[in-house]
């Protein structure tokens, strides 16, 4: 039996009863790779204030950790879809695993010489290994069952990503953040001994998370290494267009894709990482407490993800992102002009109403492509990119605004203009452009 996917490839089944049923553990195994690179990710938001006092950067030099992450991704998505061609999904997952493993133990001797470089090193380490595992996952994922779903099932796996956002910011308020926020008179008045002993602990305090989160990639990586995976291999027709990595962008609907998931990415990282520095400017909070209401930014972009994949039961997935893009642009309103706690408020917001927008910006982008699947696979993975260059844009216009937090939230609005347009307009398949 052949079942012919919403993506656009066609994929061998199994003809037996409970073919459903064989796909349930390889799913699951899938899902738990969207938490374990939600981790990562969300773990960065934690990062970013701390390795700014950890390391004396000022904001456009912070968001270099976000730079570091995700340029590997535009660096790496290319190779990622050759690996897969080469290797297969399986192995590709594998390896991806061990690079991103190998990343997260690079942390340890980052923090013992408090080296700002190798920090952001690991960090591009650890972005070649997520590049992977995005690059065979969310395709896999779409693949993995009936046509008719693959947006769902897309979100659903991706819920566990929102999962992992409110778990990161927990262990980094825990194991990470000190409480301790020195002004720069209080660092002046200390002796240099003193001062360098500071900043060495700050520093030190994420070895054992990262420690951690490196020892169960790679006891993950062992688990996919020993379980059998269902092979879907593509079955190309005469009338398809022949994969190029150029020539996939003759479909309107992926350029608009990629554009769409660039600004995407781009406003998520600067919503983000610079949390916790708006509550603590816009609200008025410490440390600490800014990375527990990040918990529950979290926890609504989790919650989100789970309602969303129920509203798309009834509601048309390009429907259902522009009114969430519409609403975003109104939250970000509120965090620019607003004081308080509604800036929280507004934050948590725009976390519910974003989270269905990757997956379903990814889904809406693959429909149709065939054999071009997992080329176009790359491209939007290497769209991620703008998470590297967004957030850095912020971080400059903020140090311009002398530290106005709240203004640099103008990019992320933008942002979702963008992307109401391609749920509107772009996201519409039609006959790949002529060369």
């Amino acid at each position: 039996m052949q079942v012919t996917n919403q993506i656009g490839d066609q994929h061998e089944v199994p003809a037996e009863k409970g073919a459903g049923a064989k796909y349930l553990l390889p799913f699951i195994l899938i899902t738990s790779l969207f938490f374990l690179w939600g981790m990562a990710h969300n773990l960065d938001s934690i990062l970013i204030p701390h390795l700014k006092k950890a390391c004396e950067l000022n904001n456009r030099q912070s968001t270099l950790i976000d730079t570091s992450v995700f340029f590997a991704y535009f660096i790496m998505a290319i190779p990622a879809g050759m690996l897969i061609k080469r290797f297969g999904y399986k192995n590709s997952i594998i390896i991806g695993l061990l690079v991103f493993a190998t990343g997260a133990f690079l942390f340890v001797p980052a923090a013992n010489t408090r080296t700002y470089e190798l920090f952001l090193f690991a960090l591009f380490v650890i972005g070649c290994g997520l590049t992977i595992l995005e690059t065979s996952a969310n395709p896999y994922a779409a693949i993995l069952g009936p046509p008719e779903s693959s947006s769902k099932r897309l979100n659903l796996a991706a819920s566990f990503n929102g999962l992992a956002a409110m778990v990161a910011p927990i262990v980094g308020s825990l194991f990470i953040l000190s409480g301790k926020t020195n002004t720069p008179e209080q660092m002046a008045a200390m002796s240099d001994t003193v001062r360098a002993a500071y900043l060495l602990e700050e520093a030190s305090a994420v070895k054992l998370p990262y420690i951690i989160l490196g020892s169960i990639l790679v006891l993950v990586a062992i688990l996919f290494y020993f379980m059998h995976l269902p092979s879907m291999k593509p079955q190309h027709t005469e009338v398809e267009i022949k994969p190029g990595f150029f020539s996939v962008l003759k479909f309107s609907h992926l350029s608009w894709a990629v554009v769409a998931q660039f600004f995407y990415v781009g406003a998520q990282v600067c919503i983000t990482s610079f949390f916790i520095r708006i509550a603590q400017q816009g609200a008025g909070l410490d440390e600490r407490t800014a990375a527990y209401y990040l918990g529950i930014y979290g926890f609504l972009f989790m919650a989100g993800r789970f309602i969303g994949t129920f509203f798309l039961r009834f509601v048309k997935d390009s429907v259902l992102l522009s009114i969430y893009c519409v609403i975003s642009v109104f939250l970000c309103l509120v965090a620019i002009y607003g004081t308080g706690i509604y800036v929280i408020y507004a934050l948590g917001g725009i976390g519910f109403f974003m989270s269905i927008m990757f997956p379903t910006i990814f889904s809406l982008g693959l429909v149709g492509l065939k054999s071009n699947t997992e080329t176009g696979s790359s491209w939007l993975v290497m769209s991620i990119v703008g998470g590297a260059i967004l957030p850095y844009g912020m971080g400059t216009l903020i140090d311009m605004k002398h530290d106005d937090i709240q203004a640099g939230y103008i990019i992320p609005l933008v942002c979702f203009l963008i992307i109401l347009y391609f749920g509107l307009f772009g996201h519409k398949v039609k006959q790949p452009i002529s060369s």
